[in-house]
């Protein structure tokens, strides 16, 4: 799996992976319950990793819909 996606705005990644997921790219979230640990600050970045063969045309949809990677 490779790392698509990082962002610590929660909108950008639910956006990202409905756009994802309309594609039939698989989309696993990671880091998601780190708010827990950091009190619901929103200071830990969430990840969006998807699949080694999908990761081109996901960064494809990404940049179709102006969604930066923030890596």
């Amino acid at each position: 799996m490779k790392e698509l996606l990082r962002s610590s705005d929660p909108t950008v990644i639910a956006f990202a992976s409905a756009l994802l997921d309309g594609e039939d790219i698989a989309v696993f979230q990671m880091d998601v319950h780190m708010s827990i640990l950091e009190g619901s600050l929103g200071i830990l970045p969430r990840r969006l990793m998807v699949k080694d063969s999908d990761f081109y045309r996901a960064c494809r949809v990404l940049e179709d819909n102006d969604i930066p990677r923030g890596l």
